[in-house]
């Protein structure tokens, strides 16, 4: 039967209809654990294994749930990522001959007292792609759609004692044209596989709807069982609800007199059971109303703002396999960061993932297991969504999507899937969905002209794009509308089911998004794409661990790195774009007046009784006070002032005043005294810079000069605190950021941007990572050196002066450095400072102190998260391990900066303002940017004798051109004149 993997259909045989994911206490017995397994190379073998008689004895033992592909040290084949491409030939339904096929085999002893049970259900929670099931040799049925669950009837074929049960998984079928989500291709039942006994007179389906309305509630529900099953109970004890339902008719709606909401900052669940003689059905109801009223999507009466991630089902070990341990701490990690939402791109999760969404509290758009966007490459000929022959494997999908998952309040949103074209088999899905469930509205971003959505949903739409959708009168034109077709969108929701690429360092630009949402009602915010990396552990030649990505496994096609595009690495470990996520997003505001502060509440529903508000006071980064400020409980949407405490102001030092808000007690998802939002007030004395002064008297110089700690040769720099030094050079390039190679057509607005190449590939034109330099002039007066380089790159006429000044100075070394590029320069530059390279010798220059923004990188379009303050770090700590090396370790706006080898400071520079008061920042690494940009992971880099010190004047902003919109204008980087005033000296 291997034409099997070209049926359009979504099951066959004996399957049952779809119904929600219950916690009952009728029998049940796991079958997760070893199986038997064979791997076969094509769909056409066999299927004699099913026999119970069959011996298996010459086949390997594989866990199940698991990835075949991810066990075996590629026995059993390799992972294969793709964004959008099929790694098949685009002839649906047919897919290759070369079909690698998985045979499980697994045997169980029924148990003796199911010998009652009037149904033996076999339950998939989630199988990759198409697969076929036996019991003791008789065919059950197919089925398909990975990420859904399905239920056999295997009643008829089960025995007292020892069972066979096999399983028949082809990597390929039909259905993986409709399941191209922008992940790696990962066969096998990878999900729980349980056998169920369903007792006669069972219950077999409940949905408490519920409502919430100023402090009543509502449950309206829904029972599926056979007339035998009744009298029905439903019990809530914390409410004193116990209604006995005689038989189906009496099943009517109940109004409670008080109860608390759910909501995502306060998820208050209540634990009901639905139960009758037969078994007892476990739920937890939390009470809310979901409603659309004008462009406002409210819950419980309220606007909502999606501070959301899109979240795939990913780990670097198990792939997709859920374990709950790690999915919690994933939940409370997004709380830590203010993440508030999850859309769960594309497919709906392992449904315990769903009862942590209820209990630690989001808003969740449960999305649909669809997605062709494979077509996309064909202008969309031939695509599932518009033809007749795939609806009814659309509307399967659909079903078993809502019917499993309707009992859970964090689900506020239906989406049907995810770029997947459009056509007539969405339109029936979301018919589908308004008929089933009228309580909750339906989403999906490729319905542009709002055919048949309720929400108004875009991708990647960029600032001024996104101010116009929200603009009330706005006659701006929206993406493949009419006039008339855009008129009916502006009336609706709106929110961005993805923006903000998360791919590398970046993306740029979250701040201008979010102050849109607060100005405009209509925008409720969006889901960052996303949540994390999708790395796979592997190991190099040498055995060094890494995380590998698409073209790691050898596969014909793939689209790289494009898979690490999270704000969590693979190994959990938070990157800096999610603290400035959770700077931007933080539930307070608050506005310095003079001696006091607002503090706006800009929670759905949660006053701040749940916080304290602490101060501290520094002074050039260094503590002198600290305390807690006297704060009134503020309501959700309202502000309150609170009175500053008095502030030493010292004349000689920066004076910053910082207040965090933190949690009074403990939750679920963060400790006490956890920082939820922090605002910095600078109450300095404003100081001007030290004047440079004029030097009548140079004459021209060669040969060796000492200026106090620094040797000079010829002009060029040798030795500084008695190390070998080298530079400084200018140095214009950057390791390319993944948004710096990122090649879209999104760069309205952009300076100098070309649609449909890359910055990063200007920057190559230009010969920024190649430059020479030609030594101008040397000269020298009483104390100082003047030297002018003139730096170009082969094959250019363009070019850019360096002037660089020495001067000692009551023992200190002063450097100015003035650059001057030349005309003619097209494109933005990376970056404009200086390089000074450190050779180890005898100790490695290896860590650093500063007082400037910190303690993460930063960059123009990235700094909501940066403080100013006094941070230390190794040089090691101070660059993040993306998956692809890139620019990383900018910190913005130095004062002071102290390196350090073993511990002990050796150099000090001092970081004056320019004459507009810009102040550079500095980037401290053991590679060059040359180096990084040659190494496509981590351990290519090649190892390193010398700490390479940068002093940027500045950076280009990072922006979100991996997948979305270049960096705003106001954060390029323009060629043009920069001044660095550096002050040097070793330790006091």
């Amino acid at each position: 039967m291997s034409n099997a993997v070209s049926d359009i259909a979504p099951w066959r045989g004996d399957l049952r209809p779809a119904r929600s994911w219950l916690h009952s206490d009728a029998p049940s017995l796991s079958l997760n654990g070893s199986w038997r397994f064979r791997l076969s190379p094509t769909a056409a073998v066999a299927e004699d294994f099913a026999a119970s008689d069959f011996d298996d004895h010459g086949w390997d033992d594989l866990a199940v749930p698991s990835h075949w592909v991810l066990k075996g040290d590629g026995a059993y084949g390799r992972p294969i990522y793709t964004n959008i491409q099929f790694p098949f030939p685009i002839d649906p339904p047919h897919v290759p001959d070369e079909n690698p096929t998985g045979d499980y085999r697994r045997a169980f002893e029924l148990p003796a007292d199911w010998s009652d049970a009037e149904r033996v259900v076999l339950r998939f929670d989630g199988v990759e792609s198409l697969f076929r099931v036996w019991v003791n040799g008789i065919e059950i049925g197919s089925a398909s759609g990975s990420r859904l669950a399905h239920e056999f009837d295997v009643t008829s074929a089960v025995r007292p004692g020892g069972n066979v049960v096999a399983v028949r998984v082809h990597q390929w079928s039909a259905a993986s044209y409709v399941e191209d989500q922008d992940q790696w291709w990962l066969p096998g039942i990878f999900r729980d596989v349980t056998l169920l006994a369903r007792p006669a007179a069972g219950i077999e389906d409940v949905w408490l709807r519920t409502g919430y309305d100023t402090g009543r509630g509502h449950i309206d529900p829904e029972i599926v069982a056979d007339p035998s099953a009744f009298p029905v109970t439903l019990r809530v004890p914390e409410l004193g609800i116990e209604q006995v339902w005689e038989t189906a008719a009496d099943v009517t709606p109940l109004d409670v007199a008080e109860v608390e909401p759910w909501s995502a900052e306060r998820p208050r669940l209540y634990d009901a059971t639905v139960s009758n003689a037969a078994e007892n059905i476990a739920l937890r109801v939390g009470f809310r109303t979901v409603e659309i009223r004008g462009d406002q999507f409210l819950v419980n009466g309220r606007r909502v703002v999606f501070h959301g991630v899109n979240r795939h089902e990913t780990h670097p070990e198990r792939g997709r396999v859920f374990d709950e341990e790690h999915a919690r701490e994933d939940l409370a990690l997004m709380k830590r960061f203010n993440v508030n939402a999850i859309r769960t791109s594309h497919y709906p999760p392992h449904p315990r993932l769903l009862d942590l969404a209820d209990e630690l509290g989001f808003w969740v758009i449960l999305e649909c297991d669809l997605e062709t966007h494979g077509f996309e490459k064909v202008g969309w000929t031939g695509n599932p969504s518009d033809d007749p022959a795939w609806r009814e494997a659309y509307l399967d999908r659909i079903r078993r999507t809502v019917e499993r998952d309707k009992n859970h309040p964090s689900i506020v949103i239906w989406s049907l899937g995810n770029e997947a074209g459009t056509g007539s088999n969405l339109a029936a899905m979301s018919s589908w969905v308004h008929a089933r469930d009228a309580g909750r509205p339906v989403h999906y971003e490729g319905d542009y002209v709002g055919e048949y959505t309720d929400v108004y949903s875009r991708m990647y739409s960029s600032v001024p794009e996104t101010k116009e959708i929200g603009t009330d009168g706005s006659r701006a034109p929206l993406l493949n509308c009419t006039p008339a077709q855009g008129a009916r969108q502006r009336t609706k929701p709106f929110l961005l089911c993805e923006y903000a690429h998360a791919m590398g360092n970046g993306p740029g630009a979250f701040d201008e998004y979010e102050a849109l949402v607060r100005e405009h009602p209509r925008l409720h915010g969006g889901f960052v794409w996303e949540w994390r990396d999708h790395g796979i552990l592997a190991e190099a030649a040498d055995g060094t661990p890494y995380y590998a990505y698409g073209g790691d496994f050898g596969e014909v096609v793939h689209d790289g790195n494009f898979v690490m595009d999270g704000m969590v690495l693979s190994d959990d470990v938070p990157t800096p774009s999610l603290y400035e996520y959770k700077a931007v997003v933080q539930p307070l505001a608050f506005s310095f007046d003079g001696d006091k502060v607002a503090v706006t509440n800009l929670r759905h529903s949660a006053d701040t009784s749940d916080l304290r508000f602490r101060w501290r006071v520094e002074h050039d980064g260094i503590l002198v006070e600290h305390g807690e400020l006297d704060t009134p409980v503020v309501a959700a949407g309202a502000s309150g002032w609170v009175p500053l405490p008095p502030v030493a102001v010292a004349p000689d030092a920066e004076t910053w005043l910082t207040i965090d808000a933190v949690l009074a007690t403990g939750t679920a998802w963060a400790p006490e005294g956890h920082v939820v939002a922090t605002a910095q007030l600078d109450r300095s004395v404003r100081r001007p810079a030290p004047a440079v002064p004029s030097r009548p008297d140079w004459e021209p110089s060669t040969g060796t000069l000492a200026l106090g700690i620094a040797e000079f040769t010829d002009g060029s720099l040798v030795r500084l605190a008695d190390r070998a030094v080298s530079g400084p050079r200018l140095e214009l390039f950057r390791a390319p950021t993944d948004n710096d190679e990122g090649a879209s057509d999104e760069v309205a607005g952009s300076d100098a941007a070309v649609p449909g190449v890359s910055n990063a590939e200007l920057w190559r034109r230009d010969g920024l990572h190649r430059l020479t330099t030609r030594r101008v002039s040397t000269e020298h007066a009483e104390g100082a050196l003047r030297t002018v380089d003139k730096v170009s790159a082969a094959d250019s006429a363009l070019f850019v002066m360096v002037e660089s000044v020495w001067t000692l100075d009551a023992g200190a070394l002063d450097l100015r450095v003035e650059i001057q590029p030349s005309r003619g320069w097209r494109t933005v530059w990376p970056r404009v400072g200086i390089r000074l390279d450190l050779p180890d010798g005898t100790a490695p220059v290896d860590g650093a102190e500063w007082f400037g923004l910190g303690p993460l990188e930063s960059y123009p379009d990235s700094l909501q998260a940066a403080q100013t303050g006094r941070f230390s770090s190794s040089v090691r700590d101070l660059s993040v391990d993306y998956a692809r090396p890139q620019e990383t370790g900018h910190r913005s706006r130095v004062r002071e900066l102290s390196l350090s080898s073993g511990g002990t400071e050796v150099l000090r520079v001092v970081v004056l303002p320019d004459h507009r008061g810009r102040r550079p920042g500095f980037v401290l690494s053991r590679h060059t940017p040359q180096q990084i940009a040659a190494a496509d992971h981590p351990f290519e880099l090649p190892d390193s004798t010398t700490t390479h010190l940068h002093i940027d004047a500045a950076h280009h902003g990072l922006g979100s051109r991996a997948c979305g919109p270049d960096v705003r204008p106001d954060f390029a980087l323009r060629p043009e004149s920069h001044t660095l005033r550096l002050r040097i000296s070793t330790p006091r």
